[in-house]
C-alpha cells in the first residue's frame, strides 16, 4: 500500500465545472479502530446528482463542504477488518467518496457476491440508477399495457432501465437520445418500439410522430428542450416522475431564462389532470429487495441489458463527470480505481 488519494471540492462552480473545481491530494490510509473495517476502492459511481452537492445551496441533502471528498457511491473490499461482521477479502458497496480508501463502522455497507454480477453493476442496472427507475416508473408512473412511456437520456443508466421495465409491463418505450450511436443503441440493442435524437433540428415534430396517441408516462431527468417538446403531447391523467433535470445543473441559482411559465404549466397541469410527481430513490427504500430480486432475474432472462462506461484511474474523476454533464458518456459511468484481485 502506498498513499491514499483523495478527490477534494476545492470551489463552488458558479456555472459547469471546471477542473480547477476539484483538488487530488495523497493522505496517509488510515488505520481501523475496533469496530470498523478499512476499505479499498475498487469501482466509484459518477452521477449527475453530485453537481447538486457542489452548491451550496438548500437541496434534499447536505452540500459537500469545500475541502472535503466529494462524495459517491463506490465497491470497495474490505482490506482490513475489525468488524465482527465483516472479514478481510469481503466485496461491499459503500458510500465512500472519490478516494481509494476509507473508513466505514459497517452500518452503510451490504456485501456483494462478485459471482452472482460483475461488482460494478452495483453502482448501475442493479444499483441506485436501476432502482430510481424500477421505483420511479413503476411507484409514480404505473405504466399499463398499451400505454406510451417516454423517457429521456434513454441510452443512460436511468434512462435505458425506464425503457426496458416499461416494456416488460406491457407499454410501448419512446427513448430520446443524443446522437446516431446512442439512438441505434436503445433501438436495437435495447429494444425501444421508437428512439428519437434530440439534437435533430425537427426534434419536436419527430417525437409527435413516434407517440400518435400522446404520451401516458414521461420519465423527466432532463428538462429543457426536451420538456418543451413532451409537454405538449401529455394526455389527461398522464403520470410524470421527476429524478433529474441535468439540462439545469449547471444553471446558476435561481436563474430562469425567458418569461415566466409557471402559470401556464399549472393550467394544463389542472385541465389535464396531470401528475408531476419528484422523487429521491431512497423514499422507497422498503421496495429495494423486491427490485434486486426481480432485476436480477430480467437481466438472467436477457430482458434488460445495460452497458457501461468505465474510465480508468481515480485522478480522472474530475474530467469524466464534467463530460457526464455534457452528456459524453456513453452508459451507466464508472471509475475503476483499482484492480478487483
Amino acid at each position: 500500500m502506498s498513499k491514499n488519494t483523495q478527490v477534494l471540492l476545492a470551489a463552488r462552480p458558479s456555472e459547469k465545472p471546471v477542473p480547477s473545481d476539484f483538488r487530488v491530494v495523497e493522505t496517509a490510509i488510515p488505520e481501523p479502530a475496533e469496530g470498523e473495517v478499512l476499505l479499498k476502492i475498487l469501482y466509484l459511481s459518477l452521477d449527475p446528482y453530485m453537481r447538486g452537492r457542489m452548491n451550496a445551496g438548500r437541496s434534499y441533502a447536505k452540500p459537500v463542504e469545500i475541502g472535503a471528498v466529494m462524495e459517491g457511491g463506490t465497491v470497495a473490499r474490505v482490506l482490513r477488518s475489525r468488524h465482527p461482521d465483516f472479514s478481510d477479502g469481503d466485496f461491499v458497496l459503500s458510500h465512500s467518496g472519490w478516494q481509494s480508501y476509507a473508513l466505514s463502522r459497517g452500518t452503510d455497507l451490504r456485501k456483494l457476491d462478485p459471482a452472482a454480477a460483475p461488482l460494478s453493476t452495483a453502482l448501475g442496472i442493479l444499483g441506485m440508477p436501476g432502482f430510481t427507475a424500477y421505483a420511479g416508473l413503476l411507484t409514480i408512473g404505473k405504466p399499463l399495457p398499451g400505454e406510451t412511456v417516454v423517457v429521456a437520456a434513454a441510452s443512460g443508466a436511468v434512462g435505458s432501465a425506464v425503457g426496458q421495465i416499461a416494456r416488460i409491463k406491457g407499454a410501448r418505450a419512446v427513448g430520446i437520445a443524443g446522437g446516431a450511436d446512442k439512438c441505434a443503441f436503445v433501438r436495437d440493442t435495447l429494444g425501444f418500439d421508437a428512439v428519437i435524437d434530440h439534437r435533430a433540428p425537427d426534434f419536436a415534430e419527430q417525437l409527435a410522430a413516434a407517440c400518435p396517441k400522446g404520451i401516458d408516462v414521461y420519465f423527466e431527468n432532463v428538462g429543457g428542450h426536451v420538456w418543451d417538446a413532451v409537454f405538449p403531447l401529455l394526455n389527461d391523467f398522464a403520470r410524470v416522475p421527476v429524478c433529474g433535470l441535468i439540462a439545469h445543473y449547471n444553471q446558476p441559482a435561481g436563474a430562469q431564462a425567458g418569461s415566466d411559465r409557471l402559470p401556464g404549466v399549472m393550467r394544463e397541469v389542472l385541465s389535464r389532470s396531470l401528475l408531476i410527481r419528484g422523487f429521491i430513490q431512497r423514499e422507497f427504500a422498503d421496495q429495494r429487495p423486491l427490485f434486486y430480486q426481480e432485476m436480477a432475474g430480467w437481466i438472467k432472462s436477457g430482458e434488460v441489458r445495460y452497458r457501461e462506461d468505465i474510465v480508468d484511474g481515480l485522478e480522472n474523476a474530475p474530467e469524466a463527470f464534467i463530460g457526464l454533464l455534457d452528456g459524453r458518456n456513453f452508459g451507466k459511468l464508472v471509475i475503476r480505481v483499482a484492480a478487483e484481485n
